[in-house]
């Protein structure tokens, strides 16, 4: 009997499985419904900037994830507070107001840094404080002989950059270049290759970091300027990722439309791209198969915009088993949706997903 482990190995080898695995994450409102459905113990969310990605462990791998995420959380020196206004701040100094569904933005640390020294007088938390991987630890010691463990690093270069100084001021400033712009991407790098580093030493299979780099149409700035700003430094991650373990599978993560750069992610090195968001311009499933199958391996592709929302349990069905015929032919395919399952999505059509990926035999 093969191993949820054993499957997503063997997948992201490009090898021919029982089934494409999956990997599944929600939202904390659409954990607690299912959870309550279920009559399973609601898990509140861990403390961390990326707590969808890694949170709801036991209902998930109940429900049939072939993977469970990890990722640091927030150090026991620098834990999340919410101040009597409301107002929530984490570990990088961010400031959040909770608007119900998701926490909204409140105010940016550096919207205003425009040297070098605002970078180097700012108080960032100390990367190397072990509380920060004690979940992860845990996590891999009681799920990571069964399951594949992913290690989750998106907002890795250019979003908790824009986070820290805010997105309009952050585009523009890639163009005018302030004395800031670099050493505030060079210290964001050296604190997640640092945080990679020792998510895949402490024993993850692959590690998922990744940026949004493009819209629903288009990529959000000139292919171009990525290749001047982002890609060395992606690069450079990669290596050192590899230097850690030359098996690690590396994930990348971008939102949107971003055609004109998978080649240049398969040039840097990446195994696995993430989210092949449905409804963005071009990023049809069968086109980037055919296209970049070969040097590729996908995770993502179930939309979370309409067909999980809005279509029967039947027609996700449907729609879930095309993908996986598409995507996972001949490996190579994760199937998962391309975003958190958000709250729009009812109980049944999320079990729809689960029980359709169950029903699917190579």
């Amino acid at each position: 009997m093969i191993t949820s482990r054993e499957r997503v190995l063997k997948a992201l080898n490009h090898e021919q499985t029982d089934r494409p695995p999956m990997f599944v994450t929600l939202t904390p409102q659409v954990a607690a419904k299912l959870s309550k459905a279920l009559h399973l113990p609601y898990e509140e969310p861990l403390d961390s900037l990326l707590s969808t990605r890694i949170s709801h462990t036991k209902l998930l791998t109940y429900l049939g994830n072939d993977c469970v995420g990890i990722a640091a959380c927030a150090p026991a020196s620098k834990p999340t507070i919410t101040d009597e206004n409301g107002i929530i701040t984490n570990e990088w100094g961010m400031k959040f107001r909770n608007a119900g569904l998701y926490n909204e933005f409140y105010s940016f640390p550096l919207a205003n840094a425009e040297t070098e020294s605002d970078i180097q007088s700012y108080s960032f938390f100390k990367a190397d404080d072990p509380s920060r991987f004690t979940s992860a630890v845990q996590t891999i010691k009681e799920y990571g002989n069964e399951y594949a463990v992913v290690a989750d690093l998106e907002t890795t270069l250019f979003e908790t950059s824009w986070y820290l100084t805010g997105l309009e001021k952050f585009l523009m400033d890639m163009m005018l270049e302030p004395e800031y712009l670099n050493p505030l991407l060079d210290k964001v790098m050296e604190i997640n290759l640092y945080t990679g580093k020792e998510l895949i030493k402490s024993g993850a299979d692959m590690i998922w970091a990744g940026d949004d780099f493009g819209s629903q149409s288009s990529m959000m700035m000139d292919p171009d300027l990525w290749r001047e700003i982002f890609k060395p430094r992606m690069k450079y991650m990669f290596e050192e990722f590899r230097k850690v373990n030359s098996n690690i599978k590396i994930a990348w993560h971008s939102c949107g439309s971003i055609l004109p750069i998978i080649p240049d992610f398969i040039e840097i090195g990446l195994d696995v791209l993430n989210p092949l968001q449905p409804m963005a311009s071009g990023m049809d499933s069968l086109f980037l198969k055919n296209e970049y199958g070969k040097d590729l391996s996908f995770f993502g592709a179930i939309c979370v915009q309409d067909l999980l929302p809005n279509k029967t349990p039947s027609e996700i069905k449907s729609e879930v088993k095309r993908r996986a015929d598409i995507l996972g032919k001949n490996g190579g395919y994760i199937i998962a949706p391309a975003h958190n399952i958000q709250d729009d999505t009812s109980v049944e059509n999320v079990l729809a997903l689960f029980e359709a990926v169950k029903e699917i035999s190579n």
